[in-house]
């Protein structure tokens, strides 16, 4: 039998009016420290986010994203939080924010595919 690796994830959500409370799910991370392994996609759909807030500037949004997979690639080019171990960067990335990009809490779940796991999440809670 395969084993099951411990894996977090958390769904990232747009915010365009805090206040309000109301979110899109727009992507995922998912970390497994067993399999060395951190990831984050994101899928925006500018016209259920206009739903929300017509004044939101998809653009802006898209940047905040892309920053967010970067980080989970790491590296120079990732800035300082990209230079930071795994662990660190999942956390550091999932922490609780009052902003218009903004992370659910952490889930835990066991995969054997990190992959396969990563792609179910996305399609069940993203797109």
């Amino acid at each position: 039998m395969q084993d099951r690796h411990l894996f977090e994830y958390a769904v990232i959500r747009v915010m365009p009016r805090v206040e309000r409370e109301e979110f899109i799910n727009v992507g995922i991370i998912m970390y497994c420290n067993k399999l060395k392994y951190l990831n984050a996609a994101f899928k925006v759909v500018p016209t259920k986010l206009e739903a929300l807030c017509c004044e939101l500037e998809v653009s802006v949004i898209e940047d905040n994203l892309n920053a967010i997979v970067n980080i989970c690639k790491g590296g120079k080019s990732a800035g300082p939080i990209g230079q930071l171990d795994l662990a660190s960067r999942f956390r550091w990335l999932t922490a609780t924010r009052s902003t218009v990009v903004q992370c659910s809490k952490v889930h835990p779940g066991f995969c054997i595919d990190a992959d396969e796991t990563f792609d179910k999440l996305m399609q069940e809670l993203v797109l």
